[in-house]
């Protein structure tokens, strides 16, 4: 595994006699799409202002590409493009000349550059219409072509979702997946669309009352081989299934058989039940959605 872009280490926020944050650790890898969750009142938005030096740290440290955040400012901002909510932008120019008056304060990005993100986030055909013609999922994108054209290393995201109907929703999620796989950008992006963040990220870091209580990889390609799943099976005789599999731990429910075991077992039962003469109607995996582990790792408080 290559070096960590963004390396948390025991980051601790103290105001006053209440701690915000409390030592959490976390490392991002390069080109991967990072989720960010936490019930309301968690330390989200904190730890991204800590991340990007417009809150000091009470203890610990930010690396961004080895540069501390702390004691090497400019070299480890350099590295970040960062969005915190709506982009602000011109609304009386265009896209492009958005674009362009950004690049002026930036040295050594090009108008080829500037081609290359506008492409990138697929708003040719709008860049030079005014931003006040936009959709806010336009405006979006506009931002994400801003905050990576000096190629930064790291894009944070501070709940950029907010306000966007089903499809600006859909066209961002997509966008940030190409930046991450062809422009090998680390995405660390904070949002309450559980559902959303299940398509979206790779990983995913759940923190409450300010500390990381969960860490745990979003698979895009589905299980391995040999995770283990719980199958249901639907069968005509679930009583005569479960004592013909007694070697499982298994639960007979509604007409079915529920058991948790590996692809390969699986497909093995399904044979051995048919070999058996009993009738199996289908079977399939029980997996719980990212907000259904949520609502059980946090005690059902609400994301936000």
């Amino acid at each position: 595994m290559s070096a960590p872009v963004v390396q948390l280490s025991n980051v601790t926020k103290r105001i006053g006699n209440r701690t915000i944050i409390d030592q959490l650790s976390l490392d991002l890898q390069p080109g991967e799409v990072y989720g960010f969750l936490g019930p309301n009142g968690s330390g989200k938005t904190t730890t991204i202002r800590m991340m990007v030096g417009l809150m000091k740290l009470s203890g610990g440290e930010v690396l961004i590409k080895g540069h501390s955040i702390q004691s090497d400012y400019e070299k480890a901002i350099r590295q970040v493009g960062a969005i915190v909510e709506n982009p602000e932008m011109y609304k009386f120019l265009s896209g492009y000349k958005n674009l362009l008056h950004f690049a002026r304060m930036v040295p050594g990005i090009t108008r080829q550059r500037i081609d290359e993100v506008v492409k990138l986030v697929g708003l040719q055909a709008r860049i030079h219409d005014k931003v006040k013609t936009y959709s806010l999922g336009m405006r979006q994108r506009l931002g994400v072509a801003q905050a990576i054209m000096h190629k930064p290393s790291l894009l944070i995201l501070d709940e950029p979702t907010n306000g966007l109907d089903p499809v600006g929703i859909r066209e961002l999620r997509d966008y940030l997946r190409k930046l991450a796989k062809e422009e090998g950008i680390t995405v660390f992006v904070s949002s309450h669309l559980l559902s959303e963040m299940e398509l979206m990220c790779d990983r995913v870091a759940i923190i409450q009352n300010g500390k990381l209580i969960d860490q745990r990889v979003i698979s895009q390609d589905g299980p391995a081989a040999d995770a283990l799943l719980t199958y249901r099976f639907e069968v005509d005789r679930p009583e005569d299934a479960a004592t013909l599999l007694s070697n499982h731990r298994t639960k007979v429910e509604n007409g079915s058989v529920e058991l948790e075991v590996d692809r390969e077992s699986a497909a093995s039962i399904n044979s051995q039940l048919v070999a058996s003469g009993i009738k199996v109607y289908g079977f399939r995996v029980l997996s719980k959605s990212l907000e259904e582990q949520f609502l059980e790792i946090t005690g059902g408080e609400t994301v936000g």
